[in-house]
Parts: C-alpha cells; sequence; structure tokens
C-alpha cells in the first residue's frame, strides 16, 4: 500500500495564510498530475487545485486567487500555498495523486493515491 504523507496544517485567524506539504515515498517513480481535495464537516470531498507534470494548474473558484498548487523539480512532492484564509476554508485537506509508478520489487502503477489528511481550521 501506498501512501502520501500531508503536513502543514492547522489553526490559523482569518487574512492569514499556511503552505501545506505533501510527500510521496521514495519508491515512486513518476506521478501524472497531483491535486489538493478537501472536505469540511457534513460536505463532501471536493476540489482545490491540481497541477500536471507540465505545470498546469487549475483551482475551484472559491479559492482562485488565493492559493497556489505547486511541485518540486521531481515531481513527487506538491505543496498548497493559501493565503488570505477565510473561515468557509475550514477542511480537512487530503493530498492526491494520479497515474502513479512505483518500483518494488517490480513495477506497480495505482490510478490514485492519498495521503491521511491534514486539518486546517480559520478562525473569524
Amino acid at each position: 500500500q501506498v501512501h502520501l504523507v500531508e503536513s502543514g496544517g492547522g489553526l490559523v485567524q482569518a487574512g492569514g495564510s499556511l503552505r501545506l506539504s505533501c510527500a510521496a515515498p521514495g519508491s515512486v517513480v513518476s506521478i501524472s498530475s497531483m491535486g489538493w481535495y478537501r472536505q469540511a464537516p457534513g460536505m463532501q470531498r471536493e476540489l482545490v487545485a491540481t497541477i500536471t507534470t507540465d505545470g498546469s494548474t487549475d483551482y475551484a473558484d472559491s479559492v482562485q486567487g488565493r492559493f497556489t498548487i505547486s511541485r518540486d523539480g521531481a515531481g513527487n512532492t506538491a505543496y498548497l500555498q493559501m493565503n488570505s484564509l477565510k473561515p468557509e476554508d475550514t477542511a480537512v485537506y487530503y493530498c492526491n495523486a494520479h497515474e502513479v509508478v512505483v518500483r518494488g520489487g517490480g513495477w506497480s502503477t495505482y490510478l490514485d493515491i492519498w495521503g491521511q489528511g491534514t486539518p486546517v481550521t480559520v478562525s473569524s
């Protein structure tokens, strides 16, 4: 089982900033695209932002202009810079890796792998 490791969540006041990180294990050879999703209490999980191998990005309307997704040079770590946070941004944030190739005693491919989630709470 392959999992992503997220970090950077926490409690922040409205208007503040947080930076989330998401790292794939060293056995991951390639990832097609990475993304951040969030799930607020009682709500369905929703897409926040995605980034492809060539750096193309896409954002939910609710975070456009406030959040920035990026990947490191190797492509196996993703970040989500969140600025001008609002109380409605409060949720558990999950990292996703899409179309993943893993090396370990052979080669395996996964359509999607996820992190365990990191909570973000924005106080008013």
